[in-house]
């Protein structure tokens, strides 16, 4: 009986059945890919931590511990690729004489740190130094302290020792420290304390010179020489990111164990993974914030297609009844029809996520993305065919199964005001959130972590649930037959008042249809608008960090400048500007200034109203056009300085003509927070023209180019042609992505995006046509007595139609307006991911317009379905009802 019940079901009642089948498959596939895509972001990130860090480990040597043992020790613990000593020494001060024969002058910093570097630590470690001028071996003096000092190659720099005589030794280049805040770490720092800002002075010297120099120092003051072992894990790391961190804290504990606290370990690496673990967790409750309510769409679709059948099912129920059968036939009627539909559900949504998952979620499935997904895909099946079931065999009469329209009381969810208190809760988290939802700190050992509420995802949670809520409770009130009279007159003419009392009877089923459409619309914008932004603020973030598409960084004294031409030429160049990268004396204080062309400077580069402080970013360029004098400071700098707007400032920078500092006179005409290339903390902009003017020098040090083609490309031919400049670096949009200090703006979302978009457009699709059609297919009896008795095709057309603006136009009015609040919200959250934080939202029409003619196309199929149903004969219809 089983083999003829299910046959019957799948040809007599196979909108049910693949309509059923049809959600769990929907559910399945979401959930897998959704689970496989987060598995791939915890591995893209802990590669990332790992691949970002210069030095993994800092090893920081007692007075008394041997180098040989520590290193023997930290190899027994561990695999290690590389291990280098480095010596670290605090000295009292550095000068030097600099200048023209007869017009020499004396410039002294204050106390500095020099560093012994074995032979071959450039190469073992290349995060650490970037070469700019001379060689890359020998004394070499990081690019502030050559700017301090007026020093260059060739010259002679005085290191003042404690407790030893000065000695003199002669530059052979001058190098910048990228990393200088992980290198100067204070490496045993208690756990919160906050980190040492690296020292302005540095001198590096090879590590046998080191030794000779500071041997006197070590004698005299032992406690300003010290010894570090610089160490390259070859440990092959878990690709969870909180597992890996796990494993390195363990590794560090086991060695500083094994050297008896003779030892401290400055774990670089495991404060990279701590930040990676810590934005993994807000990515993974970003995704799953992102993808659950698409799952949880595709659930309530496959729920409200079977209750759809409800009335259908009490109907079966009770003829298996009045025919003799037992309640546990029934019973094991409606687990077979269950199977079914889960297997047919599963099988389909398994494969498909199968088939996308390498090139959606940039991974095969694993074991994980299947068990669980299917095991949720079986549940759901079951609870939406045997509950029904279970319902209508437990009824008390066969007359009452049979009974169509039953008036219920006010919900209990609606008595209790839920919708109100959850956007209450919205507003309260919200407000609690707002400011601080994802920020990111410094830690001791110098490198970024994330500071980070989970808790804020409650907010657009409960917006997008409170507002579905109320949805529903405004759609009851407008389902009285005067107000829903007056909105139906356009599609229902002179019938709007019987329309209204008809679809007023049917109030529960079309408000959970609407429902549904709201949850599915709100989804599916909230859903397209954040990816877009977010997408979109990426970039703006990755320029602001690499300044253009493709950016050529030169020095002083090998600037991109005179390239600009060659490099425009290149193929795929659209555009090209100078950038000129100085330094200038405020004060005491050593900034950077940058100079740029007012004009075009956004012809290559965009520059974001929030980096202007009162002015937008086209009035800020105006300023800075109207007069060649006028000079934007940064914020700190006018609270250091005291500075009003107009006030004259008096710059020192280096002229080209001298070779001295001289000072130029600038106008204060406005604050900049941020700039592309710039420093977070102190700097100047300035025009381009008035700089080369001031300094006698009118070369840039770096070329900014827009791009039209490959980025790849441009790289690549930018690089051939500035090879044999000294320090020169190329770098594009992608190579900056990978080091903005948010892990999380790091994670590409283009495969979370196609995934969450095209189920959005199916689950709409579904929303609005697959329920409205089973929804109307319960009530073709109705309409085909209606034609029985006369009624016209378009008087028929009145009640679809009334029918459809209820379920659709409603329903997905208020989706719209929950799906911008839920949008508004979560960019709101996540601002501080973005540096600077978006403007506003970013609207993808044209993925909007492909939504709004699903919903149209699929609204319109049902409403053609429900016509054609209507025309059967009578006798057909009641007796298949």
């Amino acid at each position: 009986m089983t083999g003829a019940w299910l046959r019957g079901l799948l040809s007599r009642r196979a909108l049910r059945v693949w309509g059923t089948s049809g959600g769990v498959a929907l559910t399945t596939a979401f959930l897998a890919l959704l689970l496989a895509f987060i598995a791939t972001g915890r591995a893209n990130m802990t590669a990332r931590a790992a691949a970002s860090v210069p030095v993994d480990w800092q090893v920081l040597l007692g007075p008394q511990a041997s180098a040989a043992a520590a290193e023997q020790a930290i190899r027994a613990a561990t695999p290690v690729k590389t291990l280098l000593p480095v010596g670290y020494a605090d000295v009292a001060a550095l000068s030097a004489v600099t200048g023209p024969a007869g017009q020499t002058t004396t410039q002294t910093t204050g106390a500095g740190k020099v560093l012994g570097l074995p032979p071959g630590y450039a190469a073992a470690f290349p995060a650490e130094l970037r070469a700019l001028v001379g060689a890359t071996q020998g004394v070499l003096l990081s690019q502030q302290t050559a700017a301090n000092l007026h020093a260059g190659v060739g010259d002679r720099v005085t290191v003042t020792r404690h407790g030893a005589p000065p000695v003199a030794v002669t530059v052979a280049g001058v190098v910048d420290l990228p990393a200088a805040d992980s290198l100067f770490q204070a490496v045993g720092a208690p756990k919160g304390l906050a980190p040492q800002a690296p020292p302005d002075n540095v001198l590096l010297l090879p590590r046998a010179q080191f030794d000779v120099l500071f041997a006197p120092q070590r004698a005299a003051r032992p406690d300003t020489v010290r010894t570090q072992l610089h160490v390259r894990l070859a440990t092959t790391l878990p690709a969870d990111p909180g597992r890996a961190f796990a494993l390195v804290g363990r590794l560090a504990n086991n060695v500083e164990a094994r050297l008896a606290g003779s030892a401290v370990v400055g774990n670089t690496l495991g404060a990279t993974l701590d930040g990676a673990r810590e934005g993994a967790l807000y990515a993974q409750a970003l995704f799953l914030f992102l993808g659950l309510p698409g799952a949880l769409l595709a659930a309530a679709l496959t729920v409200t297609v079977a209750e759809a059948s409800g009335t259908q099912r009490a109907g079966e129920a009770a003829l298996l009844r009045v025919r003799g059968a037992p309640e546990g036939l029934i019973l094991r009627l409606g687990a077979a029809e269950a199977l079914v539909v889960a297997g047919l559900g599963l099988l389909a949504g398994l494969g498909v996520a199968a088939l996308l998952a390498p090139s959606l979620a940039g991974t095969p499935l694993t074991l994980t993305s299947l068990l669980w997904p299917a095991l949720a895909g079986l549940l759901l099946a079951l609870g939406a065919v045997l509950l029904p079931t279970l319902g209508a065999v437990r009824s008390s009469t066969v007359a009452a199964q049979r009974q169509a329209v039953r008036r219920r009381g006010i919900p209990l969810w609606q008595r209790l005001y839920v919708d109100a208190l959850l956007l209450i809760l919205a507003g309260v988290v919200f407000w609690r959130s707002a400011a601080g939802g994802y920020q990111l700190v410094l830690a001791p050992e110098g490198v970024t972590q994330a500071s980070i509420q989970i808790e804020a995802f409650i907010a657009p949670l409960a917006l997008w649930l409170g507002g579905t809520l109320l949805a529903v409770r405004l759609l009851g009130a407008l389902l009285r037959r005067n107000v829903l009279g007056q909105l139906l007159r356009p599609v229902s003419g002179r019938l709007s008042g019987i329309v209204a009392a008809a679809l007023e009877r049917q109030g529960g089923v079309l408000s959970r249809g609407a429902a549904l459409v709201a949850l599915a619309v709100a989804f599916a914008l909230s859903t397209s608008i954040f990816n877009a932004t977010y997408n979109d603020q990426a970039r703006v973030d990755a320029i602001l960090t690499n300044g253009a598409d493709v950016t050529v960084t030169g020095t002083a004294a090998g600037p991109a400048g005179p390239q600009l031409a060659a490099l425009t030429a290149l193929p795929g160049v659209s555009a090209a500007q100078p950038l000129i990268h100085r330094y200038a004396y405020v004060g005491a204080d050593l900034q950077d200034i940058y100079g740029i062309d007012a004009a075009h400077f956004t012809d290559v580069s965009h520059l974001s109203n929030t980096y202007f402080k009162e002015l937008s970013a086209p009035a800020a360029l105006a300023k800075l056009s109207a007069r060649p004098d006028a000079l934007f400071v940064s914020q700190e700098t006018v609270n250091d300085y005291n500075l009003s707007l107009g006030d004259a400032v008096r710059l020192r920078l280096l002229n080209a003509r001298t070779h001295q500092y001289a000072v130029v006179s600038f106008t204060f005409v406005g604050v900049v927070r941020e700039f592309p290339t710039a420093p977070k903390d102190s700097f100047l902009v300035a025009n381009a023209a008035y700089l080369a003017q001031q300094t006698g020098n009118a070369v840039a040090e770096v070329a900014l180019l827009k791009v039209s083609g490959s980025p790849g490309q441009v790289v690549d031919g930018a690089r051939r042609l500035t090879a044999k400049l000294p320090g020169v670096q190329v770098t594009d949009l992608g190579s900056a992505r990978a080091r903005v200090s948010s892990g999380l703006t790091a994670v590409n979302l283009a495969g979370l995006s196609r995934i969450e978009l095209s189920f959005a457009a199916a689950l709409l699709a579904g929303a609005t046509g697959l329920v409205l059609a089973l929804g109307l297919t319960e009530r073709r009896r109705t309409f085909t007595v209606l034609g029985a008795l006369g009624a016209t095709s378009r008087q028929l057309g009145a009640f679809l139609n009334g029918e459809a603006l209820v379920v659709v136009g409603l329903g997905g009015a208020f989706g719209l307006v929950i799906g911008l609040g839920v949008a508004q919200t979560l960019i709101k959250l996540l601002q501080g991911v973005f540096d600077p934080p978006p403007e506003g939202l970013l609207m993808p029409w044209v993925y909007l317009g492909v939504l709004l003619i699903s919903a149209v196309v699929s609204t319109g199929a049902a409403v053609a379905v429900a016509r054609r149903a209507s025309g059967q004969r009578v006798t057909e219809v009641l007796r298949a009802s």
